[in-house]
């Protein structure tokens, strides 16, 4: 039988890019405990490496502090492209957009934006944002399944978003008008990304089978 090593390499697709991201989920958990635990300690740095397994970051070298302010230069440029790549796609600029109303709604009616909530309904639209920025910021990809990965996360932001705008109904502190407007909102963001999911998954079964 041929080593699995020897074998061509293939494309990872949507659900082994999920169990990858879950992974790097685990991770930023772990270092954001880390990071509370020991945010007054003087060598908070040296300690969440070597809890963190990364012994090349506990004494960086001076020409390893050189090169990397060398790239952060170089990659200046690159980021302001990827930026502007997912800032002008319409599914982001939507999502964007319902992080203002959002926002705007809270400023106009009392109490919400600190009952839990209405917390719940800022914070995972903002994820949905993040996830899709992630998602949208390199569209020339071939990482087809990196981007519906991210795609699935924006749903689920959305889709628990939409049941705390629900729940913002049921419980009277929105009023029907405004509820109906931000459920419009939350239900174009969610549709696009459905939509957006589809076409991606078409394209990854034509180009791999």
């Amino acid at each position: 039988m041929a080593d699995f090593f020897d074998e061509p390499e293939r494309a990872w697709d949507e659900y082994d890019w999920e169990r990858f991201l879950q992974q790097q989920d685990s991770k930023t958990e772990r270092y954001m405990e880390l990071f509370e635990k020991y945010i007054d300690d003087p060598n908070r740095d040296q300690i969440i490496a070597r809890e963190m397994g990364w012994p090349h970051l506990l004494e960086p070298a001076i020409e390893d502090l050189e090169e990397l302010e060398i790239g952060e230069e170089e990659e200046s440029d690159d980021d302001d492209s990827l930026r502007e790549s997912f800032e002008s796609h319409p599914l982001y600029q939507s999502a964007f957009s319902l992080t203002v109303w959002i926002d705007q709604l809270f400023d106009e009616v009392h109490g919400v934006a600190s009952n839990p909530i209405g917390v719940k309904l800022a914070s995972h639209v903002a994820v949905a944002s993040a996830k899709l920025a992630a998602a949208l910021s390199d569209q020339e990809s071939e990482e087809i399944g990196m981007t519906i990965a991210y795609l699935k996360r924006a749903l689920r932001a959305i889709s628990t978003a939409i049941e705390a705008a629900t729940q913002l109904d049921r419980d009277g502190l929105v009023k029907r008008p405004q509820f109906e407007d931000l459920l419009q909102r939350l239900f174009h963001v969610r549709d696009s990304i459905i939509v957006m999911m589809g076409e991606l998954r078409a394209e990854w079964r034509r180009r791999y089978g």
